[in-house]
């Protein structure tokens, strides 16, 4: 841990300094808030400002944010300067700290900001599967191309490729392409000169400087001006930057990684993306799939969201109830993780003293027009004798993905057979974690099995005594009897037989969303669009490990 201690501290510098360094930090010291101010535009990484309060902390906390340099300060003062304490925590300082200081109190704020803000909570094998591939490529030098629905995670998958990777020991920097304005973004990225432009009152080290040896996120890259696009590709093929009002090049080693909710193959074609960064960029995609994708997840983040808010609000930390479960999990959350987080604090401090129930799960923002989201399932009606073995709820998705993280051939196979040859079933799921605590439920009724003889054809005649014939093949394809697949398609609508090809698609490789994508010749990226559209329709998709 890196601390930059501002001033005298009244003349317990030195006490302040031998805690530090015992805890383990690398202490750095400024006179003032000038100095202070060009150690950190030097782009030396700095954890933690401890700043006198004898000193304008104000100032100083003004510049960092008018600088857009994000670093935590503390303010530092005799132990009865009980204004100046007051007008530092105004002006902004995380904390204050009486003086002499104590050490248990400094080992106490010190792990407050080294805490890891940023886990990965996870149990769905579709969410376990991206993590597999990001880790799989964390160590390589390779630029990654992270996308999904705002808040999904992306910058926290960020952060775990960078623990993951040879760079992990190095600076990790994020620049938000989104909340940064056009003409001052190429100065944040690169950095300038004294004099550079009007207000460029000394030299600032770039993002790209401030990340060297390490890792640089470039959140919703998407956001960013084309004519910057221009300049960052250049950034990436020579590894060297320009600093605004610079005389010459400087080399950087830095590991790319870039974040978009946006499909940027569709930003590409409207004009709005280079191509040719795109394609920089994407050397590796990692595609987070929403939180309505990957229930599995929901009652683990949950209770992690609970136990969270709990201790942050010094209270009891209480079970989430089966029926507030099922709550969750039947929401459409169209804020995925963040809007889940929002909601799990929001119960903690209304619930009863003795559990979350459903009463305590107040939900906001429901299902966009044609993706309607599930009632609560206090309201629902008694579930069919004979219900689907795997509808649209999001509750059976759940269970089905217990099955799906044991797949094996056999198992998807066999279900295929139980669901009938024309079904849209995926065989029977395994069961959900929390139905222990269900009232029981109705098995769900299967179709008879199918004829042993997979290659069986099935003869169709047209009703309208044309003569024009087919039959079906075992992977359900319908052929004419003059050998053309399209003159049995006449009269459907493209659509239709879109949705089809793609679902049969899907089948084939068992729900394997890549092998599929590269089978019909799509993006992973569009697949999943069409995917979201068919559910949203009420179709039954196949999950990752089923057929």
């Amino acid at each position: 841990m890196q601390v930059l201690i501002v001033g005298g501290l009244g003349g317990q510098i030195g006490a302040a300094s031998k805690i530090a360094m015992a805890r383990g930090a690398s202490v750095q010291l400024a006179e003032s808030v000038t100095t202070a101010l060009n150690i950190l535009r030097a782009g030396k990484r700095i954890d933690l400002v401890m700043a006198d309060i004898a000193l304008d902390v104000g100032a100083l906390i003004t510049a960092l944010s008018t600088e857009r340099i994000s670093v935590p300060v503390v303010a530092c003062g005799v132990g009865n300067d009980i204004n100046g304490a007051v007008n530092a925590i105004k002006a902004g300082a995380q904390e204050y700290i009486p003086l002499p200081p104590e050490a248990a109190l400094i080992a106490a704020i010190f792990e407050a900001v080294t805490e890891e803000s940023h886990a990965l909570i996870h149990r769905d094998p579709r969410m376990t599967e991206t993590l597999r591939l990001a880790e799989q490529v964390a160590r390589s030098n390779a630029s990654i191309l992270i996308t999904g629905e705002s808040g999904t995670g992306k910058e926290i998958l960020s952060r775990f490729i960078h623990r993951k990777s040879n760079r992990a020991d190095k600076p990790f920097v994020a620049v938000n392409c989104a909340a940064i304005p056009d003409n001052l973004l190429e100065s944040e990225l690169f950095g300038h000169e004294k004099g550079a432009f009007t207000g460029a009152q000394a030299r600032r080290i770039g993002k790209f400087e401030e990340a060297d040896g390490g890792t640089l996120l470039l959140d919703e890259i998407s956001e960013m001006d084309v004519r910057l696009q221009a300049k960052l590709l250049r950034v990436i093929q020579e590894r060297e930057i320009d600093r605004l009002g610079g005389s010459k090049p400087v080399k950087v080693d830095v590991r790319i990684l870039a974040t978009s909710n946006r499909d940027l193959e569709s930003y590409v074609q409207q004009g709005n993306f280079r191509e040719d960064l795109y394609f920089r960029l994407n050397v590796v995609n990692l595609d987070i799939p929403s939180l309505r994708e990957r229930p599995g997840d929901i009652p683990v983040l949950a209770e992690f969201f609970v136990r969270k808010y709990s201790e942050a609000n010094d209270m009891p930390i209480r079970p989430i109830s089966p029926l507030a479960i099922d709550r969750l999990i039947s929401h459409y959350w169209r804020g995925n993780v963040r809007e889940l987080e929002n909601t799990m604090h929001r119960a903690v401090l209304i619930a009863g003293p003795d559990e979350i129930g459903p009463e305590a799960i107040m939900l906001t923002g429901g299902a966009p027009a044609g993706a309607q989201s599930q009632p609560a399932p206090a309201q629902q009606p008694a579930a069919p004798t004979t219900a689907p073995a795997n509808g649209s709820d999001p509750r059976d998705i759940a269970r089905s993905n217990a099955a799906a993280a044991a797949y094996n051939p056999t198992y998807v196979n066999q279900a295929y057979r139980n669901s009938g040859a024309a079904s849209s079933g995926y065989g029977q799921p395994a069961p959900h974690p929390y139905d222990a605590a269900r009232p029981a439920e109705q098995p769900a009724a299967h179709t008879p099995a199918a004829p042993a003889d997979d290659a069986a054809h099935t003869s169709h005649h047209a009703p309208d005594g044309s003569g024009v014939s087919s039959v079906e093949t075992a992977d359900h394809g319908v052929i004419s009897d003059n050998g053309s697949i399209t003159a049995a398609l006449v009269g459907r609508t493209v659509a239709d037989v879109e949705r089809e090809l793609i679902i049969d698609t899907l089948k084939h490789c068992f729900g394997n969303r890549t092998h599929a994508a590269n089978i019909l010749g799509i993006s992973i990226r569009t697949l999943r669009n069409k995917l979201r559209q068919y559910t949203d329709e009420g179709v039954d998709i196949p999950l990752p490990g089923n057929g």
